[in-house]
């Protein structure tokens, strides 16, 4: 695999990625366009490169990503990870909702948190994957990444798993197996909704921070709110003071509000928590602020999970099976 700087022409897929993340100045991310066939090009905004056969060996520096790499078979051998030892993640520092799959194929954890252009380097990947924006975000790594092997920058924020998992798939070499992928989560999808009871809606579906700091409400352009208005869930509308309060940037998928409007924000019926357990359930239910919600007081909050906030197959698989055990037998 050669790495080129030459702007040579491309065709085939396209893949508008904007840079979200939390600096709202940042510029939108340049379309990656990718060539069909081999040798394939790679174009973005970080220039061009040339793969000369589908990769083999694939380093992860974005946790964010690599579940997503598991889930369509990609030839992945290595990973940076998250804090370890968490709700979400293992003592290496990967996400529990794929770290047994990781481990199955051999996965390597390289770190935990900042990443490292010498212990990469050391497994002589031939193809690097860098997430554009978000906690695992190394951009700033990237001349460093891409002197060691052909380097590919990709946001996630701004695209449900699914549409990530054909990029990847197209970069990869591996659109047979995103394409299963997608469709035993579309059939789980189907089924779900044949026997699921939805509780009072509409819904506010958001993640809790606590009684000071508020909490994120998904919209309708999240993936989150893709799957619930797929079941037949209404998400409930924000009071027209908060629909702009993006503080987190150019992200739509998001609305965050603070402590001091909480209250005020939660306008559905059935409240879906994310991000959570039973334990963070009976914490929202202590916030005196809030406690005297109607959803609250009538037990209509219900944990989707600790792993539901950044949704992969995986994490998205499980939130299928949240969803079924919470609300198949759910009598309101």
């Amino acid at each position: 695999m050669s790495r080129s700087r030459l702007h040579l022409p491309v065709f085939g897929l396209i893949f508008s990625l904007l840079l979200a993340g939390c600096n709202r100045d940042s510029p939108p991310e340049k379309a990656i366009t990718i060539s069909e066939g081999w040798p394939k090009t790679i174009s973005s905004r970080y220039g061009d490169i040339t793969l000369n056969a589908p990769p083999k060996r694939i380093v992860s520096t974005s946790v964010s990503i690599t579940g997503t790499l598991l889930a369509i078979d990609a030839p992945i051998i290595a990973s940076g990870g998250t804090g370890p030892n968490t709700t979400i993640a293992d003592a290496n520092g990967f996400f529990k909702q794929w770290h047994h799959v990781a481990y199955e194929r051999g996965i390597k954890s390289l770190y935990q948190g900042k990443a490292n252009a010498e212990t990469i380097a050391k497994e002589k990947p031939d193809l690097i994957i860098v997430s554009a924006t978000g906690g695992d975000s190394e951009v700033k790594l990237y001349e460093q990444f891409a002197s060691i092997a052909p380097t590919v920058v990709i946001n996630y924020d701004d695209k449900s798993w699914q549409a990530l998992a054909r990029l990847l798939a197209a970069i990869t070499d591996r659109e047979k197996q995103a394409e299963a992928a997608i469709q035993t989560f579309e059939t789980k999808l189907a089924e779900l909704k044949t026997r699921i009871h939805l509780p009072p809606q509409p819904v506010s579906a958001m993640v809790y921070y606590g009684d000071d700091r508020g909490g994120n409400f998904w919209t309708n352009d999240s993936a989150q709110g893709g799957i619930l208005n797929a079941l037949g869930f209404t998400l409930s509308p924000l009071p027209e003071a908060f629909k702009n309060n993006h503080q987190m940037g150019v992200r739509k998928d998001i609305v965050p509000v603070n402590g001091e409007n909480f209250a005020d924000a939660i306008t559905g019926h059935s409240i879906l928590l994310f991000s959570a357990d039973d334990a963070m359930v009976e914490q929202m239910k202590r916030n005196k602020f809030i406690a005297h919600l109607p959803a609250i007081q009538q037990g209509l909050v219900f944990p989707m999970g600790n792993d539901s906030f950044r949704l992969d197959y995986y994490s998205a698989m499980n939130l299928l099976a949240t969803l079924d055990t919470t609300f198949r037998e759910q009598v309101l």
